[in-house]
């Protein structure tokens, strides 16, 4: 994937000497290893800051909501699939969008990767289709790529756009025979009891800081019910209570419109498994109405449409 770099700023600086676009919005590469930081392009030689590898796993259609220029932006497959839900629900226009695509290898999981050099300090980071060499002080270390990626990446069955105006790479392989819902069928098992434990577990460590829905791409309410005062719906304190609200609120509003990006996980300070909540929703979706998010401008999500035929089980 680090091939897409040069591909990326030939093309913003194309675009942006052309006055095609306003802005191209991808990565530049971070000031620590592991940290790549999304970067708005707005000259032709800025394009030259834009750089893509494997730690660029942050959801840039996060920014484009209610932007009013015309934009570029750099997307992988989820990223696109975001894009998708967005123009759907009128968050921005089509013709203002100009996209990269990004065929996709998966993203690299940091916190794996420091787990693995427990305390080492990394300095330079080489990334290759199928290893990641780590050097440092006392430090040289290579690890096989396809064991720490993020685990939505792992499972994912779209790492190719779903749409674009130019590709920056070959399709690559789709995933075959991957069991997405594992994790979900797991908790699903359990008793009642039991699955309530869990959950008050997985949460337990929250601080509500709102990273998970800050960092969202589909989180565009213009007042988050977390934020509304007049009626509050939910406490802002870190009380149990308020805790689970948050978070179980949070995903029914995602239903249907979630790609398992793992945005919210990536941004979460504390490691919580947000994507426990999100990902029964999108198996709930897809078994009751046979929608998968994203993939097609032209059929409505699943939760704003309604058919004479669709599954009534739930009204007793």
């Amino acid at each position: 994937m680090q091939a897409y770099t040069e591909k990326i700023r030939e093309a913003a600086k194309r675009l942006l000497s052309e006055q095609r676009v306003d802005v191209v919005i991808g990565f530049r590469k971070g000031t620590v290893p592991f940290m790549n930081e999304p970067f708005l392009a707005k000259s032709p030689d800025q394009a030259d800051q834009l750089y893509w590898d494997g730690n660029c796993g942050i959801n840039l259609a996060n920014y484009l909501p209610k932007r009013t220029d015309r934009i570029a932006i750099v997307a992988k497959g989820c990223d696109t699939r975001s894009i998708v839900v967005q123009l759907l629900e009128y968050q921005i226009r089509r013709e203002q969008l100009y996209i990269l695509g990004a065929p996709c290898h998966g993203m690299i999981d940091r916190r794996r990767i420091a787990d693995e050099l427990n305390g080492r300090e990394p300095s330079l980071v080489e990334e290759s289709d199928s290893g990641i060499r780590i050097t440092g002080r006392d430090l040289d270390l290579t690890l096989e790529r396809g064991s720490f990626l993020q685990e939505n990446c792992a499972i994912c069955i779209h790492r190719n756009p779903v749409i674009y105006d130019e590709l920056l790479g070959e399709p690559v392989a789709e995933q075959q025979n991957v069991d997405r819902y594992e994790d979900v069928k797991a908790v699903e098992a359990m008793g009642a009891q039991e699955r309530w434990e869990y959950f008050e577990d997985l949460i337990a460590p929250c601080i509500r800081c709102y990273a998970c829905r800050n960092a969202c791409p589909a989180c565009y309410c213009p007042t988050c019910f977390v934020d509304e005062a007049r009626p509050q719906w939910v406490g802002k304190s870190t009380d149990p209570t308020d805790t689970r609200t948050f978070h179980f609120l949070r995903a029914y509003h995602l239903a249907g419109r979630c790609t398992d990006c793992g945005a919210c996980e990536r941004a979460c300070p504390v490691g919580i498994k947000v994507r426990q909540f999100t990902k029964k929703l999108e198996k709930d979706v897809k078994e009751l109405y046979g929608y998968e998010v994203g993939l097609s401008l032209d059929e409505r999500p699943s939760l704003d449409t309604y058919r004479p035929g669709d599954p009534e089980s739930f009204i007793k």
